[in-house]
């Protein structure tokens, strides 16, 4: 998919997967203008050799979320909770230690040698230098066993938060309280198991709602109060199955449906074959012009584009607002212009390209590593902070920086061209390679939207390889590692089956918070993982009669991740006037999906 008056250069094939994708003249005029200069020479990045999917599973497999470990902090010898695992070949300082003055990310400089290729030696580095246990600021309070987060209070297993308290279980959720096993939610209290909504209260088992309170099991439902079991209602109340009753005949209904577990798995079975009656609309796109994908919000110029608000001028971003001028992002915050191939960065930031976990004020970043707070010029440099014109963490002048710099890049060039003598097979030009992630594959976001199959370690023991190899080329990986991590077994006072837990609430003892729970679901590795309920947690539950949920919570969130749309666009016909659209709903699949004129017609 192009702009409106783009037109294509070249139609490329992927070197990992063979895909084609077409390269256009906004993608030149964008390389161009991303390109740094140094001694009035621009150093022009060429279109990628990657499609547009393989470069995006390369840089989320440089970011895990979700994955927490106990640990020791490398300086100070205390235990921590980490999303390193006690295996990984790295330094891992308390983020305390870490952010402190206590040590110096100067110390660990490296000089550049010309004899080796530039992403070994930064793999090197990478070795070499501190780094924080978990990625959260000073503004977070009792929130130790998260990640992703800033200015969050007692939250727990939170991932990709801001500006939340109470909540737990969930993954990119903004403004919030009082939040359990959520998906993307902003301005939001007193909910669970909601999916796409913003400023709701009270509601439970609901996905894309606005606006709504003290409601159940809706889809896609904009200003509704006291509903149950609805699809696309406007402004509606006491409502059932979409029919309307009278408040008093609404709330004796609703008392014949309490939420046990079985009760909860029956409604959600009966409410998916009510939902296909209804149609969908193609695409969550509002306020756009000439813009497409889906999950969009006040977009111009923008083109494919997924769980985006307010941005200008970009293409092939996820999560990403308030921006422009930018192309092969992966989260956000806001702010921002001129971003090429970067993974994860925060407010105001300028010209960053090929980096990853860039925070706030940085500008003209080349293959930087968790650089933030005032950095500017640097090449190949991990965790500065007010620092300009540093090389592997090696601190020179500007004259220096602007000549050497420039050296590093043809090197680079030269690796690259197949034709020089010494061809490396390394990228000019992309994102890291996969293989110098410090995160193995299966703790990447990477394996959310791009899951490969599990390789068996007897398989790798059998050839008489010690360690794991890479995986098999291909979308099922390239230099890809996996983890084979697996955590001590907890101290608890005992471990109970999830079908063991009693239905009701009201039955559940003070004492399950001593307990392991054993998921009734069967992992991959053939084990059932455990987890823990908390006493926040439980009083939750207690509070709105809910049941303790008998599913691992990375399970959950899995469950969760299938319940939207992939990130894909198909082409296919509007199932009521035919025309031709885009559309996240594969042609195969059976719903009902409605072009935007007939949606419109049909619900309001």
């Amino acid at each position: 998919m192009t702009f409106i008056n783009e037109k294509v250069i070249e139609i490329k094939q992927c070197k990992r997967c063979d895909t084609k994708f077409e390269i256009t003249d906004k993608d030149l005029e964008f390389y161009e203008k991303v390109s740094p200069i140094f001694a009035w020479k621009k150093y022009n990045i060429p279109s990628p050799t990657l499609c547009p999917d393989c470069r995006q599973q390369r840089r989320l497999s440089f970011r895990n979320e979700r994955n927490l470990y106990r640990r020791k902090c490398d300086f100070t010898w205390k235990d921590i909770v980490s999303i390193y695992s006690p295996d990984k070949p790295y330094k891992v300082y308390d983020r305390e230690i870490w952010l402190s003055d206590k040590w110096n990310p100067l110390d660990y400089w490296i000089d550049f040698d010309f004899s080796k290729s530039f992403f070994k030696q930064f793999q090197d580095l990478l070795y070499k230098v501190p780094r924080q246990n978990l990625n959260i600021d000073n503004t977070c309070e009792n929130s130790s066993y998260s990640n992703q987060l800033t200015n969050c209070k007692d939250c727990y297993l939170c991932f990709s938060w801001s500006t939340s308290e109470k909540c737990s279980y969930s993954n990119r959720v903004n403004f919030c309280e009082n939040w359990y096993d959520c998906l993307l939610i902003k301005n939001s209290q007193e909910c669970y198991e909601c999916i796409d909504c913003f400023n709701i209260f009270n509601c439970k088992f609901s996905q894309k709602i606005i606006n709504c309170q003290n409601s159940s099991f809706l889809f896609n439902c904009i200003w509704c109060e006291y509903c149950f079991w609805c699809v696309n209602l406007v402004n509606k109340r006491y409502h059932i199955f979409n029919k309307e009753y009278s408040k008093e005949t609404y709330f004796e209904e609703i008392k014949k449906h309490n939420f046990s577990e079985w009760n909860i798995k029956s409604i959600k079975k009966y409410f998916i074959d009510f939902l296909n009656n209804f149609p969908k609309k193609f695409a969550n796109i509002n306020n756009t012009e000439n813009s497409n994908w889906d999950n969009i919000y006040n977009a111009k110029n923008s083109v494919n584009v997924f769980d985006c608000t307010n941005i200008e001028n970009s293409k092939y971003c996820y999560f990403l607002d308030d921006s422009s001028d930018c192309m092969d992002i992966n989260y956000w915050c806001d702010n921002t212009t001129l971003h090429y191939e970067v993974s994860t960065w925060w407010v105001n930031a300028t010209k960053v390209i090929f980096s990853i976990d860039t925070w706030p004020e940085v500008n003209n970043l080349i293959y930087c590593d968790s650089c933030s707070y005032w950095v500017s010029n640097c090449f190949g440099c991990i965790w500065l902070r007010n620092k300009s014109y540093c090389i592997f963490n090696k601190q020179y002048t500007k004259e220096e920086y602007e000549t050497l710099v420039p050296k590093i890049i043809e090197h680079m060039i030269e690796e690259w061209d197949p034709t020089s003598p010494r061809f490396r097979g390394t990228w000019w030009w992309e994102f890291f390679p996969s293989n110098i992630s410090p995160f193995w594959y299966n703790e990447t976001v990477a394996m959310e939207y791009f899951p490969i199959p599990h390789p068996s370690p007897l398989l790798w023991e059998e050839r008489g390889q010690a360690q794991v190899p890479p995986l098999t080329r291909g979308r099922l990986g390239w230099g890809f590692n996996w983890s084979y991590y697996e955590a001590p077994f907890p101290k608890v006072e005992k471990v109970i089956n999830a079908s063991m837990l009693p239905e009701n609430i009201a039955d559940i003892p003070d004492d399950i918070l001593n307990w392991a729970i054993e998921s009734e679901l069967e992992s991959t590795e053939g084990f059932s993982p455990l987890y823990r309920i908390t006493k926040q947690e439980l009083e939750f539950y207690r509070k709105h009669n809910l049941p303790i949920p008998k599913r691992h919570p990375d399970q959950r969130h899995l469950d969760r991740m299938t319940l939207r749309n992939p990130r894909k666009l198909y082409d296919r016909k509007c199932d009521n006037c035919g025309v031709d659209m885009k559309t996240t709903y594969s042609p195969d699949r059976k719903e009902l999906v409605y072009c935007k004129d007939c949606y419109e017609k049909e619900v309001y």
